[in-house]
């Protein structure tokens, strides 16, 4: 059943569609008859309303363009109506007046399809088979992009540049006077000329940029320069990012050279920040370039459809990391057999993928720890008596998962227990709640999205209820003051025609102590965040900022599902609810879900959230402390030595790996005649460079 939010949406749509169709009977009606004032209004709220779904709805034009009555063809039978109604009217000669303003049209016309074609031309020649981030690529000469109404916009441009037509035809149409129709159709003319012309500067070799062949070159030379050794690959769609910038924090600190290798070229504007040098490589024939850098070791965050285009690179070995891990079947992939090793947090991980049974052998598991969970702080210092100081309101994070895509009732309890937990919460007066639901919530199931509107209505009915002071004006203040600041840093601050070309031109090689800024300034950040709100507001938290990680430091308790988010929070060794949707009893969840073992287990219609609660405000009475201590060691492992310390060892570990294999395909091939080994083709490259053959002659030499 469509949501509530739906249905006025589609009707305003469907209306603005009828709208349009009016306006062009009206429009055709007061041409025919001479009916003047129709005529006229007709034709201008016509052309007012195509422009203004042009920037409102261009989804919904789009559709008029799949049953072939796009923009083009739309405006067109505008003007051929104009040029009818003129007709129509007394005191405008057909001959004298009307043909001079037939064939300045068709010049309009012809030179809109010039700057069309034009376009095309430069968005080819500014499309390179590849796109970087936080490296220096002023040797490709980019330059700034055209602007788009002329290379990207061509319904836009055609709509504005006919506006001048149209007024001057209007005002020809009340005049009977032609000069006004053709100093109309001359500024429409001159504009769409002009905009051709200066467009087509963007062909000349001053704004040319280099050519693939040209491109792909200085790609080489750059991975030769830098000498990757570590990366993460990552392919996926547009809210799956949060899979990669999870692990941008590691990455940076590992031995050597980090790269990120992307696929998707709209990806690299949703990384977020870091310094790591960032590059988007679309085709396969491209990406097999690879093989021949001195990248030893990629790291996966995620399964996706490009994943084995990668694997074909022997020269490389390739880590599954995940991008979390939980008791669900998704996070023993039988995928995860195509990796050289497979890094998980643990012994639960390790033991759930031989449970399993998908292929991974056990020596191929490496255990590494979590190294991003390092910013959640552990549980609260103990108050009088050697206990936890209980809070006058307890923080309740409710962070449930999404609904997956395999239809399980138990992977989100957003739709069976959402409100009931949510209800019962807001019900306790001494209750604060996070609600920070996943990302693609309701991106699957239509119930999903449902029930998380009717959670945030809840809360915000809950928020009418209550009052009490708030943050003065300082705070909110102070949160724009830190917001800038981070944006000032995160952020690039693009034209409007901004193009990859162009973005990869401002984003070049990161400031010297970017990152440590970065840290601080998202830090500050987050502690204004919470400063700006009154300890007794209900919130709800949608946005990736503040991140999951700095809700975890806010709350007392947390109340999830099955998922990583569970895992993560026992770092912090402060209760958990688990929302227990599967339709098992709970014994049976228990076994079937180990991440639950120290857990509370709430039922779909809240029941266990009054005895949550008093759990974490009176300590006797939380009897799970210990096991989920031992719990968070089963799941996490130990925490000497430190996590980052043991990614940092699996890391070089697999390189050394990789250096082995290459040694070993290295000597075979110095067996075969005609091959080199690698720094045979090493020292050929750096003799050449310099004028000289390998024997120590020089290049003149050689040529005589």
């Amino acid at each position: 059943m469509p949501s509530a939010g739906i249905v006025p949406r589609r009707a305003v749509q469907l209306a603005a569609l009828l709208a349009m169709m009016v306006a062009f009977i009206a429009q055709l009606v007061g041409a025919l008859l001479s009916v003047i004032p129709l005529f006229i209004a007709a034709s201008v709220v016509n052309l007012g309303l195509d422009l203004v779904l042009q920037h409102k709805q261009p989804g919904l034009l789009a559709v008029l363009g799949r049953i072939r009555f796009d923009v083009t063809v739309r405006q067109l039978l505008r003007d051929m109506l104009i040029l009818v109604g003129l007709l129509h009217i007394d005191g405008i000669n057909p001959l004298e007046e009307q043909a001079p303003l037939t064939i300045t049209l068709l010049l309009f016309y012809g030179t809109h399809f010039v700057c069309q074609a034009v376009a095309v031309l430069v968005r080819r020649s500014r499309s390179l088979p590849f796109v970087t981030r936080n490296i220096d690529a002023t040797a490709l000469r980019l330059c700034d992009a055209p602007p788009r109404i002329l290379s990207r916009q061509t319904g836009r441009r055609l709509l504005r540049f006919s506006v001048p037509t149209t007024v001057g035809m209007m005002i020809t149409a009340i005049t009977a006077d032609a000069y006004w129709g053709g100093i109309g159709l001359t500024v429409s003319l001159t504009l769409s000329a002009g905009g051709t012309l200066y467009l087509s500067t963007w062909l000349l070799p001053g704004k040319r940029v280099a050519d693939e062949q040209q491109a792909l070159r200085w790609l080489d030379n750059w991975l030769a320069a830098y000498r990757p050794t570590v990366g993460m690959y990552f392919s996926g769609g547009a809210t799956s990012a949060y899979q990669a910038n999870m692990w941008l924090s590691t990455l940076a600190a590992l031995d050597g050279n980090p790269i990120i290798v992307l696929r998707e070229r709209f990806m690299v504007q949703k990384i977020e920040a870091t310094d790591v040098p960032i590059v988007c490589i679309p085709k396969v024939a491209h990406l097999m370039r690879l093989e021949h850098s001195t990248l030893k070791v990629l790291l996966h965050p995620a399964n996706s459809g490009k994943t084995s285009q990668i694997l074909r690179i022997p020269s490389i070995k390739h880590a599954f990391t995940n991008h979390g891990e939980s008791d669900k079947l998704s996070s023993c992939n039988p995928y995860a057999k195509a990796y050289d090793e497979v890094w998980v947090a643990g012994p639960a991980a390790r033991e759930r993928y031989q449970l399993a049974d998908i292929g991974v052998e056990d020596k191929d598991v490496v255990e590494v720890g979590r190294p991003q969970l390092a910013p959640i702080r552990a549980v609260r210092p103990p108050g009088p008596g050697g206990a936890p100081a209980a809070p006058r309101t307890t923080t309740v994070l409710y962070a449930p998962t999404w609904e997956g895509w395999d239809g399980n009732p138990g992977n989100t309890s957003v739709i069976l227990a959402g409100e009931n937990i949510v209800r019962e919460l807001l019900a306790d007066a001494r209750v604060r709640l996070l609600y920070k639901p996943h990302p693609m919530t309701g991106s699957v199931d239509p119930r999903a999205a449902a029930a998380d509107a009717r959670i945030q209505a809840m809360i915000t009915e809950a928020n009418a209820r209550r009052g009490g002071a708030r943050p003065g004006p300082e705070a909110a203040a102070e949160l724009a003051r830190r917001t800038d600041e981070l944006e000032a840093l995160t952020t690039s601050a693009f034209r409007k025609s901004a193009d990859e070309l162009e973005r990869m031109r401002l984003q070049g090689t990161p400031e010297e102590g970017r990152a440590a800024a970065v840290e601080d300034a998202g830090a500050a950040w987050e502690e204004a965040y919470w400063n700006s709100f009154p300890e007794w507001e209900h919130l709800v938290i949608t946005t990736a900022r503040p991140g999951i990680f700095s809700c975890f430091n806010q709350a007392d308790v947390l109340i999830s599902d099955v998922s990583s988010v569970v895992s993560d929070y026992l770092t912090s060794e402060k209760p958990y609810a688990v929302a227990n949707t599967s339709g098992m009893t709970e014994h049976e969840f228990r076994v079937n879900f180990p991440t639950v073992r120290a857990a509370t287990i709430l039922t779909p219609d809240g029941r266990g959230v009054a005895g949550l609660l008093d759990a974490v405000r009176d300590p006797e009475k939380d009897t799970l402390a210990a096991e989920r201590a031992e719990l968070k060691d089963h799941l996490l492992g130990p925490s000497d030595p430190p996590s980052s310390v043991r990614f940092n060892q699996a890391a070089r570990a697999l390189c050394a790996k990789a250096d082995e294999r290459r040694v070993r395909m290295e000597r075979r091939l110095a067996g075969i005649p005609g091959q080199r080994t690698q720094e045979e083709r090493e020292a050929l490259d750096a003799s050449e460079a310099a004028g000289r053959k390998p024997n120590g002659a020089s290049g003149a030499a050689a040529a005589v």
